[in-house]
């Protein structure tokens, strides 16, 4: 197999002047090209990603797309000659009907008591990182499913318990899929998604004449055909399925608001702020939008409709004085602006967020209080609080500051995306510390009290699991430099997932959990010397 060789000012075997790579089999540069030019993709990210030429170039081999593709270029040409550019335009948020402004002006934007019903709440968030994240995730939950422990008489494990999945990227494919179908994830993502040519299946879908001439449309771009593929896999599911389901959790997918730089989440939440209708939103379409890494995939376009809805339902209550609360309100106007912004672009939501927890934390913040949150819900009610936060962030694959010559655009570029991206998820690990201390203070100081929802046993804990957690320095080493993308080594696939199931029974905080448990089984048992059903694996 042939390698690429030296970039020039022109390509080689006849290749335009655009300095793109140059491949000596199967005419690769002129097929890199065309992609470049058709599928908008910008000239110098084939630069960037030349290391991948060899990878591309047995892609192209293995789906003998060289003969294909000029069949394919020579049609789509001769249909703009014809006929002009498309005017297709994609699935967009509508607006929210008469019947759901209705429903939403008799409930408040905060956590519905009917939703909270179960004495332990967890809420589980898996970060971006491509199949990396999605696979190190799924050993997560599997690890989940495997904590048995009895509550008020009856036998359940931690899954069971997830009252809310919030993804970003990677992750929110794993979330979302699990949102859809519950704990057939834990058998059929694997197969469905983690070892399939997933990606092989975009480039050859991205080759099919119609796809072609949709993306001459200014309307329709490559992340539209991510979410095409994407719904085949959720089966078509949206938010309002989900929400139906019975037993599933609560779903919350983050993008990146390309104008502010600030996280946008898939809630009831947010898209009341733009009066849409979140039911009808496709989750193929919000995991698109979270997954949309700039310059490689197009942004995603959700329509503000906020005038069009009445006064209070385009209000959330900011309680809070701090410079979070301040920030939140700050973008919750925003929105409000329809006039100045009718359209919102989505990107990439490990650019604002890699962990899919900041907003969530800033809400409940500006809430006031954590009882605020929970308010509605039956006084002394609630037991166990848990948040599992899953970070699936690689490693840099060289260090720039262990050489005195000027970083190359690859190494630019990564470094920015995943060394900046490292120091904004601690900055968030940090902030998330700093709340838990406050929130345990309140449970203290407010459990078993006559209008608390907290039970007088009541406690939070927060498991956070990282890849740099896995014990084992080889296996560390090499599952951090596993690459983000949508497909990966099959070998990879399942040395993430046991890495993942490991990373949390070895987590400190998740040992604590378990003997917490093990306390509230203990209060319930009605025999002495009767066995506690607590099995974890």
């Amino acid at each position: 197999m042939n390698s690429c060789y030296s970039i020039t000012s022109r390509g080689s075997r006849g290749a335009s002047s655009r300095g793109f790579v140059g491949c000596r089999s199967c005419n690769v540069c002129s097929i890199l090209e065309w992609l470049c030019f058709v599928a908008k993709l910008p000239a110098f990210l084939v630069l960037v990603y030349s290391k991948r030429c060899v990878v591309l170039l047995a892609e192209v081999k293995r789906l003998e797309v060289c003969k294909f593709t000029r069949w394919s270029l020579a049609g789509v040409l001769a249909t703009v000659v014809l006929t002009g550019c498309s005017t297709y335009r994609p699935w967009i948020n509508p607006t929210l009907s008469d019947a759901a402004l209705m429903s939403l002006a008799e409930n408040d934007q905060r956590i519905r008591p009917s939703e909270v019903n179960q004495p332990v709440v967890v809420a589980v968030t898996l970060s971006g990182g491509g199949a990396r994240a999605a696979a190190f995730g799924l050993g997560v939950l599997r690890e989940l499913k495997a904590t048995r422990f009895a509550l008020e008489g009856q036998e359940t494990t931690l899954l069971d318990q997830v009252f809310l999945v919030s993804g970003v990227s990677g992750g929110s494919i794993l979330a979302a899929h699990f949102a859809a179908f519950g704990d057939a994830t834990l058998t059929r993502f694997e197969p469905d998604f983690l070892l399939v040519p997933f990606e092989g299946r975009l480039i050859r879908e991205a080759l099919w004449p119609e796809r072609l001439y949709r993306l001459t449309s200014p309307w329709f771009g490559r992340s539209q055909i991510l979410a095409q593929r994407l719904d085949e896999l959720f089966e078509g599911r949206t938010f309002g399925d989900v929400r139906r389901r019975p037993g599933a959790p609560e779903l919350m997918i983050t993008a990146t608001d390309l104008t502010t730089g600030a996280p946008f989440d898939f809630t009831t939440e947010q898209f009341r702020l733009i009066c849409s209708d979140l039911d009808a939103t496709p989750l193929s379409f919000a995991v698109a939008a979270s997954s949309a890494v700039p310059l490689v995939l197009s942004p995603v376009t959700v329509r503000n409709n906020a005038n069009t809805c009445p006064p209070p339902l385009r209000s959330l209550p900011v309680r809070g004085q701090n410079y979070r609360s301040r920030i939140l309100q700050s973008g919750i106007d925003s929105y409000l602006n329809a006039h100045d912004r009718p359209y919102i672009h989505l990107v990439d939501g490990g650019v604002s967020d890699n962990l899919g927890v900041r907003l969530m934390l800033d809400r409940l913040v500006a809430s006031g209080s954590m009882s605020a949150n929970f308010s509605e819900v039956k006084p002394g009610s609630l037991r166990r609080l848990v948040l599992v936060t899953v970070n699936s962030e690689r490693g840099l694959s060289e260090r720039v500051d262990s050489s005195d010559r000027v970083p190359s655009t690859t190494q630019v570029l990564e470094s920015l995306i995943f060394g900046a991206g490292a120091r904004e998820t601690q900055v968030t690990l940090a902030m998330l510390n700093d709340d838990l201390q406050h929130w345990r203070s309140e449970i203290v100081r407010t459990r078993g009290q006559a209008d608390s929802p907290f039970a007088a046993d009541a406690e939070i804990y927060v498991v956070s699991v990282s890849l740099n957690d896995v014990p084992d320095d080889k296996i560390r080493h090499s599952l951090l430099r596993v690459p983000t993308a949508f497909t990966i080594e099959a070998t990879d696939v399942l040395d993430l997932q046991t890495a993942g199931g490991e990373a949390l029974r070895q987590s400190k905080e998740f040992m604590a959990l378990i003997e917490s448990l093990r306390r509230i089984t203990a209060a319930k048992q009605t025999a002495p010397g009767t066995q506690l059903p607590l099995i974890s694996n």
